[in-house]
């Protein structure tokens, strides 16, 4: 398996940005194509700053779609996802393994293609924003809130942010924020947002930026102040993420039963914000080859630690679903479950399930479980899946070394590894839409930030357990916090920030280098080394 050709969205970019392209050198000397910049910027048309805020929205698709970039920096690096090598699949020259075991350089291309690609929309937003360019007001508006996206993912991923001034020489080096003056600077923009943009509304269809969203990334951002400042949580920035999610509920949006179904291409009251992107990503890279017949089956890539599935109720070593789809083993609706067969064609009245389209009687897709896979898979038939050397197709809690059985990330089996898939197949493989920004993200920000400033949000975390058809907790805590949206927001860009927000980024788990247990380091990315040498106000973070 190579990540450079196994995409169905779009592609891994690897963007081959010429020297400086975003950030100047200090040369008085200085050609256009050393800044996006022009020498002679003096504001965009109304029509330029309308195809650019287009080209704006356009990028994320690829950057969110991916399964590289932000993504593997999100949910890689964490207990939640590993890709082991099996046989030379996924090998890579260990870019996905560094990852999982903090062994990452400054040169790792994911870091540096998240630096590019999230640094470039700042840019862009600033020149949509500049006075001098004709925007409307509801372009403009836009343009705030990516702008502060770009610069949001830039600073929890690398504690610095560049920012060049459109009113400056481009000769002039970038400066930089970091810190209070990052986070004041994004908020700024994010009120300028919440101020411009249309309102957002529980069963909408939003594909570009809304007051809503707007008000959860501001929530987002006030939640995570005082870690960007290394400071403690302040009690003001807490109210102020419970009243951004109160003032989200107030548009209606609202827990949602059914866990799996918010994850199909249609209107609900959790999605706040969508990316018109295939989700073919989040569905391919775990399954096995043979696990279905859409796409011609699966990548065998993307798994969870054995830890990470036992955070969620039910048995240890089963995951199943009965005829019916009811669990058997004990687990809540989130962990899902592995079905016997598929569903038999014409049995289903949801309009988004797929048909039959290769005749066998099922419909396309409906063999794969939801959630969390282990043990035996079945064909739609019911009959037991083989993997391609003729065993059955049985995954494992452990990932061993297929020679010597010994732990490994290397030379797995195909087998190995409980297998990680929110998106559903049954519901087309393909659709164009994937949940960035969701409801039950924010109301647990809510219950956060009612625990940081000393509220009991026991009551908040058990509403949304009932929901969701697991157990109430006795007491909360950050432990039970953290745990928490491990289980509701798994492989949702957010279980990095997660850690890092609850001191346990750097924690032992399976695989993960010892000389990274406790290296707070290991936080922020390396800055990548093009960019240092080009601007002398960036500093290299600590430790690489």
């Amino acid at each position: 398996m190579k990540y450079l050709n196994k995409t169905y969205s779009k592609t891994f970019v690897v963007l081959l940005m010429s020297i400086g392209l975003i950030f100047s050198c200090s040369d008085l000397e200085i050609n256009e194509t050393d800044s996006i910049l022009a020498a002679n910027f003096d504001g965009l048309s109304p029509e330029q700053a309308s195809s650019s805020l287009d080209n704006m929205y356009n990028s994320l698709n690829g950057y969110i779609g991916d399964q590289a970039n932000l993504f593997a920096l999100s949910e890689v690096t964490t207990d939640a996802l590993l890709i082991p090598t099996r046989g030379s699949d996924w090998g890579d020259n260990g870019i996905w393994r560094q990852l999982h075991q903090h062994t990452w350089t400054p040169d790792h291309a994911f870091i540096t293609n998240v630096w590019n690609q999230w640094n470039e929309l700042q840019l862009t937003g600033s020149e949509i924003i500049d006075d001098r360019s004709g925007s409307s007001d509801n372009v403009r508006a836009h343009a705030h809130f990516l702008r502060a996206l770009g610069m949001y993912v830039i600073l929890d991923n690398f504690g610095q942010v560049p920012f060049r001034d459109t009113t400056a020489s481009p000769v002039d080096d970038p400066i930089v924020y970091s810190g209070a003056d990052a986070v004041s600077f994004i908020a700024s923009d994010l009120e300028a947002a919440i101020a411009g943009l249309e309102a957002g509304t529980a069963n909408g269809d939003y594909n570009r930026g809304t007051k809503t969203a707007a008000r959860y990334l501001l929530a987002k951002v006030m939640l995570n102040k005082h870690v960007f400042t290394n400071t403690s949580a302040d009690a003001a920035d807490m109210n102020r993420v419970i009243s951004l999610v109160d003032e989200i509920s107030s548009d209606g949006y609202q827990l949602q039963s059914g866990y799996f179904n918010i994850f199909k291409a249609s209107a609900d009251t959790e999605t706040i914000w969508y990316i018109p992107t295939a989700v073919g990503n989040r569905i391919f890279n775990t399954l096995h080859y043979s696990s279905t017949e859409i796409g011609g089956g699966g990548w065998n890539g993307f798994s969870t630690l054995a830890d990470y599935y036992d955070l969620f109720e039910g048995d240890a070593n089963n995951n199943r679903l009965d005829a019916d789809g009811n669990p058997i083993d004990g687990q809540e609706e989130r962990r899902g479950g592995v079905p016997p067969a598929g569903i038999s064609n014409g049995s289903s009245s949801d309009p988004l399930i797929n048909g039959d389209d290769n005749g066998d009687g099922y419909i396309d897709g409906s063999n794969v479980g939801n959630g969390f896979l282990i043990g035996q898979q079945y064909t739609p038939n019911g009959t037991p899946l083989n993997e391609r050397g003729g065993s059955p197709l049985s995954f494992t809690r452990d990932f061993t070394n297929a020679a010597s059985g010994a732990a490994s990330l290397t030379d797995n089996n195909e087998v190995s590894g409980i297998r990680v898939i929110k998106y559903n197949p049954r519901f087309g493989a393909f659709k164009e839409h994937e949940i960035f920004f969701r409801y039950s993200d924010a109301y647990l920000m809510k219950a956060e930030a009612m625990l940081r400033s000393g509220q009991d949000a026991s009551a908040m975390v058990n509403s949304l357990r009932a929901v969701r058809g697991a157990s109430p907790l006795a007491s909360v805590g950050e432990q039970e916090i953290l745990d928490e949206r491990g289980r509701e927001l798994f492989v949702e860009f957010w279980r990095r920030n997660d850690l890092i927000r609850f001191g346990q980024f750097t924690k032992d788990w399976d695989f993960k280098e010892s000389s990274a247990i406790g290296n707070t380091d290991r936080h922020v990315f390396p800055i990548p080394a093009s960019q240092i040498i080009l601007n002398p106000n960036l500093v290299q973070n600590s430790g690489y």
